[in-house]
């Protein structure tokens, strides 16, 4: 078995609260302790991670990074370049996300997917499925031409994936897919998120009762809060049984329309930081382009020919200072929006999003300034000085 190191910082975030002059010990990938600095055994080997060290973060919405779409390259190497990207904000474990797109892709997606799980590729979680049913209402920047609904097929080859991946998260509209299918795709392990539809909030509950517990990026593509009709925003936050991403770059979704949904939110469903980011993540590149249509990076936003945003030029770090800064959070639920309540949402949390002895040693060392200053996953240095 390998030799236990030693992590130490003046203050540890294991998930729940802070410990001042800690350490993690890890051994073998794991957490094998969290103790006093000052308790190490003399002979430990030790690295001083200076200001703070956190949970590492989970993104459950990763189109691209790296000069990569998932979309375009659908393999293996597309799905290290895209961890490997995000990896430098912090991010340890995420989903790479394909947005609507044909039979063929979607199929050589869940194949990479597959094995990207074989090899162990660091930070790849699964796979988050992002259409292809939805709602042409609500299209966003998805493909209206590629928008169907689920077939008994969709339904056997995701059940079929899902045996393959650890994780396997799925958005779909109530327009495309009956309670019966959401049903049947919550009993075989995925996770059913709903997104980018006009549904009712009586509609949303009857999706959350048959099996949906996730909603994509809240607000954005959806139905919103009215006086008489709440729609799908509204059930979010009224439902504890839902949780939501959120892309808090302060463009898709206003600094008060995010406060007032953090005060309405409570658990068990909880409110989490995505990135919903694309390619652009990493790079200098100034357009890229999404099923044959090219998207515009400007002013940190990115947008179609017509305006329309199409994902988010957003790291997880960047999100974590805008919700503490800018939204005024207490920098433990922030951290906790990035790490914790994403594991929760996927049923990962007994191994990631926090500290104990048997968690994966996935760690995030930052500055007080909220820089990122190393990252390990699994124990291996992978980010950082």
């Amino acid at each position: 078995m390998a030799e236990p190191f030693a992590l130490t910082a003046a203050r540890v975030f294991d998930g729940d609260g802070w410990h001042d002059d800690a350490a993690l010990v890890v051994r073998g990938g794991s957490v094998e302790a969290l103790s006093p600095a000052g308790a190490l055994p003399p002979d430990m080997e030790r690295i001083d991670a200076g200001a703070m060290l956190v949970p590492g973060f989970i993104d459950l919405q990763v189109n691209g990074g790296g000069g990569v779409m998932l979309n375009d390259h659908p393999d293996v190497p597309s799905i290290r370049a895209i961890c490997a990207a995000h990896a430098s904000s912090g991010t340890t474990g995420l989903l790479p996300t394909l947005i609507t797109d044909t039979p063929e892709t979607t199929a050589a997606a869940v194949a990479a997917g597959m094995e990207a799980a074989k090899e162990a590729v660091p930070g790849f979680l699964g796979l988050h499925l992002e259409g292809p049913h939805l709602s042409l209402a609500r299209k966003g920047a998805h493909d209206p031409k590629l928008i169907r609904p689920m077939t008994e097929a969709d339904q056997a080859a995701l059940i079929a994936a899902r045996k393959a991946l650890p994780v396997l998260l799925v958005t779909v509209a109530p327009e495309s897919v009956d309670p019966q299918q959401v049903a049947a795709l919550a009993e075989a392990g995925i996770v059913v998120s709903l997104g980018h539809t006009d549904a009712r909030y009586a509609t949303a509950r009857a999706y959350s009762q048959a099996g949906a517990s996730v909603v994509t990026h809240l607000f954005n593509a959806m139905s919103q809060i009215g006086n008489r009709e709440p729609g799908l925003a509204g059930a979010t936050l009224d439902m504890p049984g839902l949780s939501a991403g959120l892309i808090a770059d302060g463009i898709h979704v206003d600094p008060a329309t995010i406060r007032i949904a953090l005060r309405a939110k409570r658990g068990p469903g909880r409110i989490f930081l995505v990135t919903d980011a694309m390619a652009t993540i990493g790079t200098d590149m100034a357009s890229f382009t999404l099923n044959g249509r090219t998207v515009y990076r400007r002013d940190g936003r990115l947008t179609l020919a017509d305006g329309t945003l199409a994902g988010a030029d957003l790291d997880m770090i960047s999100a974590v200072r805008f919700m503490h800064r800018t939204i005024g959070l207490e920098l433990t639920e922030a951290l906790r929006m990035a790490s914790l309540y994403p594991a929760e949402a996927v049923g990962q949390a007994h191994r990631l999003g926090r500290f104990a002895k048997g968690t994966a040693a996935d760690i995030v060392a930052l500055s007080d300034a909220l820089d990122v200053k190393g990252v390990w996953i699994g124990g291996q240095r992978v980010a950082g000085g």
